[in-house]
């Protein structure tokens, strides 16, 4: 299995997060009806820290992703995200061992 997935932390500008938040759910509707490789688009408030978000995103392989890059949703939401967005901070992860929705393991 090449699963390609990525942890994404957001710092968030003093005000922001409510209309943030709004485009990221506008964005996941994008992202469940037009990407069958993105197994994992998970966004998690950070409990004590309310200017700060994390991604959690898991795709089937690297084209999975790049197709996700593509997309006019995500597009949309990498142009206006500057807008609500202090700070961005990206890992890229390669899996190497795990318990995946696919059933797959590695």
């Amino acid at each position: 299995m090449a699963n390609f997935g990525l942890f994404v932390r957001f710092t968030l500008r003093e005000g922001a997060a409510e209309a943030f938040d709004a485009l990221v759910r506008e964005t996941t509707e994008g992202i469940r009806a037009h990407e069958p490789g993105t197994l994992v688009y998970a966004c998690h408030e950070v409990e004590g820290a309310p200017n700060q978000r994390t991604f959690f995103e898991l795709y089937a392989d690297h084209a999975a992703f790049e197709e996700h890059e593509r997309q006019p949703h995500t597009q949309h939401f990498l142009t206006e995200r500057d807008k609500y967005v202090e700070k961005t901070e990206v890992d890229r992860l390669q899996p190497y061992a795990g318990k995946y929705p696919t059933g797959a393991e590695e």
